[in-house]
């Protein structure tokens, strides 16, 4: 029973930390006792379900005993009904009956929840750190390394953005359909990173946490409805990148849970159905001066057109990078650009680019540049700097399954630089 317990416990917070901190949040009206009272009932839980047994809602429970806490607090705080009727007349809480904690119409918190976030009174990159922090439960250093920068940076702007929110008495709501709008800079950044932190977890064993790219799928599809009958281009491409790569989730690691890179999927495991509907999309949100988010999904389109990884269209997804790179110039994209110039071009070609930006500093911190720079010296033959590259990401690397596979290459790389060395000597 304690591991039952345990396992579900961590199961529920994994799966469910957005739904029960959104709802928490409408409830009582304040982030910061939301979380810390869900924190709470997370951690009596576990003792108390080793005792009783799991609930038949483990869900429900943790907000029903995270909502006690906090109305327990705020009592002892003799600010009850003072709290209570400032929440009501902000539209933080409606005055009703007691909610079924568990019926399906609780998902529309999360979407209150990431409109209150992106509130255009908060600083845009607070808007999209406050969202990952409340609707996915990351940490502090987790969206810090999502954003580059310092964890105590991020911090100060997670408290800001939370006074800020409580002070101005920024209402727990979606916005009228003609202020959507002025929010959908960060709403769609907001739920494009929620899908990033499924695709790639930061850390932990699995590589892909399908719960967080449903959630940001199924988020990109109600900002589409309430965007109908003519949402933004930009809406729908980042519906339609999401999808595209969502499809190969199945693809992406073995029985084992190790990595697999794209060019040795097995695409026969790519879901065709999800690839039939992204592309559609790709084609209604390109169809004119396409944003960042069509001009991804489109890269993510030429990759799934390819039915073989040989096959793929490099230069192609070279000139779209080139094109992403003038309308949202980044780092990253520059990454992934010299990265497709290198399996165009060859791997010299890339490596020449990948210097250079290496040499800004820009991306020192970040794995995945190492992991790049390493990968192309390896297919260049220049096995010694491939080591010192692999060695470097591997400092960096949080997630288990990225790092296993980068062990394997490191090994690899060795084991030929040491035969290398060894049929060489007289």
């Amino acid at each position: 029973m304690p591991q039952d317990a345990a396992a579900t416990v961590e199961a529920v917070y994994r799966a469910d930390w957005g739904r029960i901190v959104a709802t928490l949040i409408r409830l009582v009206g304040d982030f910061d006792l939301a979380e810390e009272c869900a924190q709470e009932a997370f951690t009596a839980a576990v003792d108390q379900w080793r005792e009783s047994g799991v609930p038949d809602i483990p869900r429900a429970w943790i907000i029903q005993t995270a909502r006690n806490k906090a109305i327990d607090r705020i009592r002892r705080q003799g600010r009850f009904q003072e709290k209570l009727a400032l929440y009501t007349a902000s539209g933080f809480v409606r005055e009703s009956e007691e909610p079924d904690y568990d019926a399906p119409e609780i998902s529309d918190d999360r979407l209150r929840l990431i409109f209150t976030c992106c509130h255009p009174a908060l600083a845009l990159e607070s808007q999209v750190a406050l969202t990952l922090r409340t609707l996915c439960g990351l940490d502090t250093d987790e969206i810090a390394r999502a954003f580059l920068v310092p964890e105590p940076t991020m911090a100060q702007r997670l408290v800001r953005a939370k006074r800020k929110i409580r002070d101005a008495r920024i209402p727990y709501a979606v916005p009228e359909k003609k202020e959507l709008p002025s929010r959908f800079d960060a709403v769609l950044a907001a739920i494009y990173l929620i899908f990033n932190e499924g695709y790639t977890a930061t850390r932990g064993e699995r590589l892909v946490r399908a719960d967080l790219c449903s959630e940001a799928i199924r988020l990109g599809r109600l900002v589409q409805n309430l965007m109908a009958p003519d949402p933004p281009a930009e809406v729908i491409g980042l519906l339609a990148l999401m999808l595209l790569h969502d499809s190969r989730r199945d693809a992406r690691s073995d029985d084992a849970g190790n990595l697999v890179v794209l060019e040795e999927q097995d695409r026969n495991r790519w879901n065709q159905m999800q690839i039939a509907e992204g592309l559609l999309l790709v084609e209604k949100a390109t169809r004119s001066d396409p944003g960042p988010f069509a001009l991804q999904a489109a890269i993510g389109a030429v990759h799934c057109r390819a039915a073989r990884a040989e096959d793929t269209d490099w230069r192609r997804i070279v000139q779209l990078y080139e094109e992403l790179e003038r309308v949202q110039p980044s780092p990253v994209v520059s990454l992934n650009r010299a990265v497709a110039v290198a399996m165009a071009e060859g791997p010299r070609a890339g490596l020449a680019l990948i210097d250079a930006l290496a040499a800004t500093n820009e991306l020192d911190n970040y794995h995945l540049l190492h992991a790049a720079r390493a990968d192309l010296l390896r297919r260049a033959g220049s096995r010694d700097e491939a080591a010192k590259s692999y060695e470097l990401a591997l400092t960096l690397v949080t997630n288990d399954s990225e790092r296993r596979f980068l062990e394997r290459r490191l090994r690899e790389v060795q084991s030929l630089r040491d035969a290398s060395a060894a049929s060489a000597q007289p």
